[in-house]
């Protein structure tokens, strides 16, 4: 029942988002407009990022634009690096990138906080932030401020999984020298836990996992890691991804460009990035659902991280989040912002949760 509900509030969610795509599409199509062929650099070399992120947003902008916004989406390494889709977009090569804005976080660890991490709330509660509490405001404001580019949401993940690892994983002790592949703050706190991180690009992920060279990796939810194939190469499944309970990504825009464009035109990027950002919630959480019964095939064992490991990781995102903000405007203010955000929403799973028989 409570599914069923949620399914319906998503489905009337980007239905909105469609009629006032609509309007926008008929007011630019009655005023007339230049036409545009932007390239889009990715951090992607393939898979659901790409396919109904990247690309599904250039598909929807071209038709809403009545053909006039035409972007050629490139994979990552081909226009630039992929962990710098930001610094490629800033620097004109490409007039727009997608990517995940944590992979900016030793530049401004402020970025993890939109990015999402170890103690963030979970992509219902991030969706809700960015669009009716001020979130994707503040983001924009704060890309536009530290980095001089323009930065609207565009795709949402799922709770992660925690690791497709070659060694079972399930305890603090187990942590302990692991060789995992991670990115953005992540790094330095499963460090802190006794891990021992490093940061590639996802096209280097699975040789290093078939060759050893990492023990382990995170990378995205239960669906989107089927694509890459870890599980091929990494028996264990390891669930669930406290260290990332929601991953919302960026669409990045040179501001030059941005500048130049018309309000409706604008508008029409703008909502067209919503609409695809619901219509990856929604697929996402859908295959999640139909995606273990794959790896329970393939011969993977799925293991369950013990609950003090799971409270001890919440606890170092929080303590670094707490260390962090100080002396870090930006991050005050936008970490300030989710903390006021639990505040109003702490009763929720008390009026919004019916009880159920277990089936």
């Amino acid at each position: 029942m409570q599914e069923g509900r949620r399914r319906a509030l998503k489905a009337l969610g980007a239905a909105g988002v469609l009629a006032a795509v609509a309007g926008t599409r008929e007011a630019a199509a009655q005023k007339g407009g230049p036409s545009y062929s932007f390239k889009m650099t990715t951090g992607w070399a393939g898979g659901p990022l790409m396919d109904i992120g990247a690309k599904a947003f250039a598909e929807r902008l071209e038709f809403f634009s009545g053909g006039r916004m035409k972007v050629q989406v490139f994979p990552g390494g081909a226009l630039g690096n992929a962990l710098k889709v930001s610094e490629t977009v800033k620097n004109g090569v490409a007039e727009m990138g997608h990517t995940w804005m944590g992979y900016d976080w030793g530049a401004d660890p402020t970025t993890v906080v939109f990015g999402g991490y170890a103690g963030s709330f979970n992509s219902e509660y991030m969706l809700h932030w960015l669009y009716e509490a001020g979130g994707a405001e503040l983001q924009r404001q704060f890309r536009e401020e530290k980095f001089g580019i323009i930065s609207i949401p565009l795709f949402i993940r799922t709770s992660e999984v925690f690791l497709h690892s070659r060694k079972p994983v399930k305890t603090m002790e187990d942590l302990k020298g692991l060789k995992l592949r991670t990115a953005g703050a992540w790094i330095e706190m499963s460090k802190e836990l006794g891990a021992s991180p490093v940061t590639t690009p996802g096209g280097e992920i699975y040789p290093a996992l078939e060759r050893g060279v990492i023990d382990a990796t995170e990378w995205g939810t239960l669906w989107e890691n089927i694509s890459p194939g870890f599980y091929k190469v990494a028996k264990y499944l390891i669930v669930p991804g406290v260290h990332q309970p929601t991953a919302p990504f960026e669409l990045c825009i040179n501001k030059g460009v941005w500048d130049k464009l018309s309000p409706e035109d604008r508008k029409l990027i703008e909502l067209t990035a919503k609409l695809v950002t619901f219509e990856t919630f929604t697929r996402i959480g859908q295959e999640d659902a139909k995606s273990l019964d794959v790896y329970r095939k393939a011969g993977n064992e799925i293991v369950e991280l013990d609950p003090e490991v799971q409270y001890a990781v919440r606890e170092q995102g929080y303590a670094w989040a707490e260390k962090t903000k100080v002396g870090n405007p930006w991050f005050d203010k936008a970490y300030t912002s989710q903390r006021e955000f639990e505040i109003l929403w702490k009763d929720a799973p008390h009026y919004r949760n019916v009880k159920v028989r277990p089936t």
